[in-house]
């Protein structure tokens, strides 16, 4: 194993024992507020060079909708990002603007204001850069000419000057996506509302889940709360079987143990952003536990921490229902394009 892997796990096995301790608190019989609770997300912090704002939030959110931000006018970023899918698409592969198709699975935009590094490879080191690649990439944009283009709409130009004290360019319209991107913040979930102490926000089977989960599951090995990820990148065997292979990390750092390796995907919102994993490989969160649990395919660069824990099916469907709690419920609500 490499040194930062066995840190990193034996600081994620501290907190889960804790976790664990505390449970009659925190974890199965609720608590207050005034305790420490696991899940609890910390505020949102932005780059000096884009500080986070409601205004811009707002106009950020226009521009996410907006089909004029793309090169044929026919998507937005919603096209791959939809609130009721966790911000997802509910596809194996999506198809990009000019109908040419992703080679991996759309990733969820909760909560990657917290990321340390953006894609699946983590080939992006800020939430700026990716979404100007993104926007290059997947809308097919031309991000001089869609500037260009919002410099007409007077609604956007009075916007960009009170935000930026400047009219639309490349610069000013990723910072305001990024910064809407930033508010996709889950944590106010049927287990967060459980971990304040409200009563019934969680079935029995969601409880023992938990336990599961925290225990002899060892999925907080990787999906440590309060993201449900710990921000690494493993491999757990999904490419030893093709052809040709997708090298993941690898391709980002040169090192042998980054073969196939992917970034830990948060848990958060889960049981409505299927299918799963980067190639979307796996159509129900029930066979996605399962394979994570109990059988992973041999590759010889495979994360060791991956081995068989032995969940048995009763075991896999409480882990699911614990899951399923973790599902966002924030209301939408749709902006009005100028």
């Amino acid at each position: 194993m490499r040194p930062r892997f066995v840190q990193s796990v034996a600081v994620i096995l501290t907190v889960a024992a804790g976790s664990m301790l505390g449970c009659s608190q925190v974890g199965f019989s609720g608590g207050s507020d005034a305790s420490p609770r696991l899940s609890q997300l910390p505020p949102v912090s932005a780059p000096a060079s884009n500080p986070i704002t409601p205004a811009k939030v707002a106009l950020g959110k226009q521009l996410f909708f907006d089909k004029r931000m793309s090169g044929s006018g026919q998507n937005s970023c919603e096209s791959c990002h939809y609130r009721n899918l966790g911000w997802t698409d509910a596809q194996k592969l999506s198809k990009k603007d000019d109908g040419s198709m992703n080679t991996r699975h759309t990733p969820t935009l909760y909560n990657v204001g917290y990321l340390k590094a953006w894609y699946w490879d983590g080939r992006s080191t800020t939430l700026e850069g990716q979404t100007m690649a993104a926007w290059r990439a997947q809308t097919g944009a031309d991000p001089a000419k869609v500037a260009a283009l919002l410099s007409t709409v007077p609604g956007y130009v009075a916007q960009f000057q009170a935000v930026f004290g400047t009219p639309p360019t490349q610069e000013t319209i990723v910072a305001a996506l990024a910064t809407y991107i930033r508010s996709k913040n889950s944590g106010d979930s049927p287990w967060d509302r459980h971990e304040k102490g409200e009563r019934n926000a969680v079935s029995a089977d969601a409880k023992e889940g938990y336990a599961l989960f925290m225990g002899k599951g060892k999925c907080v090995i990787c999906h440590m709360p309060p993201l449900y990820s710990n921000g690494e990148f493993y491999n757990i065997g999904l490419e030893a079987n093709k052809e040709k292979k997708d090298l993941g990390r690898f391709n980002v750092t040169k090192l042998v143990e980054d073969t196939s390796a992917f970034k830990v995907p948060t848990l958060r919102s889960v049981a409505i952003s299927g299918p799963y994993f980067h190639d979307g490989s796996v159509s129900s969160l029930e066979d996605a536990v399962r394979y994570m649990a109990n059988a992973h395919n041999a590759d010889p660069n495979k994360t060791p921490i991956l081995t068989n824990v032995g969940l048995t099916d009763s075991e896999i469907k409480k882990v699911v229902a614990f899951l399923t709690t973790l599902t966002s419920d924030e209301p939408l609500d749709r902006p009005t394009l100028p």
